[in-house]
């Protein structure tokens, strides 16, 4: 038996903050006391909060493939991408692998399989600090997207699937604006080049977008396995999600999508580095205005994992009706009951003793230390 005592700590709980001790026994939460205790790892004050329960980071693909062409050791680039996730204080993160690719961008077929096999050989060689489970990313509108997810049909660390469509004029790119910027410009296309480009996108997506969809949603009911819809910006799109079993929204473009999707008893998960900067990155709605309106449920830290961490405390300083425990929870207990992981993202005993220690006066939160299943790993 093994056991430790934090003491000395402002706990966050799903409803407040107390002052007072957390003892850990086994690796999981033994008791929750107010008031101090003698003995014990003094927290000087700190908050103490469950570890970051992480859904949508693609944060894995920025270490494998640092440049466009070059890929890395896939191992070396784990474990990298781990370190940065566990020094933030994500104890659970759901790793984005790419589903679908063409002549103009993504990972060849069988790369993906090969990352996700890397990840489960680093995390039996004991690699690993954060526990790493798997997020497809299906980019519904992709020819080969089902011959890339034929890879994964019997992988039991597949928990979270998105069903995306980047095609211009819809979704994430409603104007061409943003998609010139994002297509035309950084690649160099002549204005004829373009064209094609676009041409063949749009014909894509009216071609395999739907089926490819009810396909995947259908296994994925077999299976268990959560969906998620990503960039609904219409209600059209929220009753497709719906029909496709949808419980967690990604990113949505519109308060009006946000909403209906809220309403309807998805989750609604948005961006940490949009909360940190105060406005989205392709010029979409703000995170703070769906906080605001009540209908955000859930945060991702999307490429920058630290912001995790920051975004909750802004969210709690900045928002009129967001408390710190209902921020808090945003990246630790909702993101976890969205995907199924009862066991985790609460400071209650029976859990699992997944902590962050964090010391915020003002300004970027420190996380001075993290806890896995009471063990230290950062």
């Amino acid at each position: 038996m093994t056991e430790t005592v934090f003491k000395n700590a402002r706990i966050v709980l799903e409803d407040s903050v107390i002052s007072g001790s957390v003892q850990i026994r086994d690796g999981k939460i033994a008791d929750i006391s107010e008031g101090s205790v003698q003995t014990g790892e003094d927290f000087e004050g700190d908050y103490l909060i469950p570890g970051l329960v992480e859904l949508h980071t693609d944060h894995l693909e920025t270490h494998y493939s640092p440049r466009p062409g070059v890929r890395w050791n896939p191992t070396a680039a784990i474990q990298a991408h781990d370190a940065q996730i566990a020094s933030s204080g994500i104890t659970t993160v759901f790793d984005c692998l790419r589903m679908g690719s063409d002549e103009d961008g993504g990972f060849e077929h069988g790369e993906m399989r090969d990352m996700a096999d890397a990840i489960q050989t680093a995390e039996r060689e004991g690699r690993l600090r954060s526990e790493h489970l798997i997020h497809l990313r299906c980019e519904v509108s992709a020819d080969n997207v089902l011959e890339h997810f034929a890879d994964f049909e019997n992988d039991s660390h597949v928990r979270l699937v998105s069903l995306m469509d980047h095609a211009p004029g819809q979704r994430q790119f409603q104007t061409m604006d943003q998609y010139i910027f994002y297509y035309q410009k950084k690649r160099g296309l002549t204005d004829e080049a373009f064209k094609i480009f676009v041409d063949k996108r749009v014909a894509e997506s009216q071609r395999n977008s739907t089926p490819h969809r009810i396909a995947i949603a259908k296994h994925c009911a077999e299976r268990g396995i959560t969906v998620a819809s990503h960039d609904d910006a219409t209600l059209d799109h929220v009753d497709e999600a719906i029909e496709n079993g949808v419980k967690l929204a990604e990113f949505p473009t519109s308060f009006e999508a946000a909403a209906a999707s809220h309403k309807a008893g998805m989750s609604v998960l948005m961006g940490a580095p949009n909360v940190v900067r105060g406005k989205s990155h392709s010029g979409n709605i703000a995170a703070r205005d769906l906080a605001a309106g009540d209908v955000l449920d859930v945060l991702s830290s999307d490429y920058v994992p630290l912001s995790l961490l920051y975004a909750p405390f802004i969210l709690a300083d900045d928002v009129e009706g967001i408390s710190l425990p209902k921020a808090i929870a945003m990246v630790t207990s909702t993101p976890a009951r969205t995907a199924g992981l009862a066991d985790r993202g609460r400071i209650a005993t029976g859990l699992r003793a997944d902590l962050v220690r964090v010391h915020r006066e003002a300004g970027v939160p420190v996380s001075r230390a993290v806890w896995r299943q009471g063990r230290r790993v950062a």
